[in-house]
């Protein structure tokens, strides 16, 4: 016998038809393994939605705690266009003015992030170096002993509170451990 796919609308639904049945709210929660608190509130959406209260609802939050006014971002927008070389600590100080204790002022970080989101903010070009270091090309060592890896691995502290520092030498194409000094 197959195995049979059940959704949460259609439990909540045979769950709705045994209480209309009769049965009492307990022994159906029991059954169904939810608890007396999830029955009710799922019955009293049922009794006042009706059969759209069964599917699942969105879990997006109805508002953001922190989240700028929009007539905020518009002005902080609209004052960078008006005057393109501002920065954001110079568009909260207007800011400050203009809304003096009318709305919460947002931070100059908020206000960058502003700024950033609607792509007002130019990005700092990246110096190059002068002088970048190059390394020599490394060979590789395709057979057995052609090869040999030197390095320190770490460092600890042994028990006499002196620093051990182990020096390894492997062979790279055998990864075969040659050697392990302590020093």
């Amino acid at each position: 016998m197959p195995w049979q796919e059940v959704s949460k609308v259609e439990e909540r639904l045979r769950f709705i038809a045994r209480l209309l049945a009769g049965e009492g709210m307990s022994a159906v929660c029991r059954e169904f393994g939810i608890s007396r608190k999830t029955g009710y509130k799922i019955w009293n959406r049922y009794q006042r939605d009706g059969l759209e209260a069964l599917c699942d609802r969105s879990r997006r939050p109805v508002r953001h705690a922190n989240q700028l006014p929009e007539q905020v971002e518009r002005l902080i927008v609209s004052t960078r266009k008006d005057k393109p070389h501002w920065g954001a600590r110079k568009i909260r100080e207007v800011l400050v003015r203009k809304l003096a204790g009318d709305v919460r002022i947002p931070a100059q970080s908020t206000v960058h992030a502003v700024l950033d989101r609607h792509g007002l903010v130019s990005r700092a070009r990246k110096r190059r170096r002068a002088h970048k270091a190059e390394g020599t090309p490394l060979s590789a060592g395709l057979a057995p002993n052609d090869l040999w890896a030197a390095d320190f691995k770490g460092e600890f502290k042994l028990g006499n509170r002196q620093y051990c520092y182990p020096l390894t030498v492997t062979d790279h194409a055998s990864r075969f451990l040659l050697s392990c000094e302590a020093f």
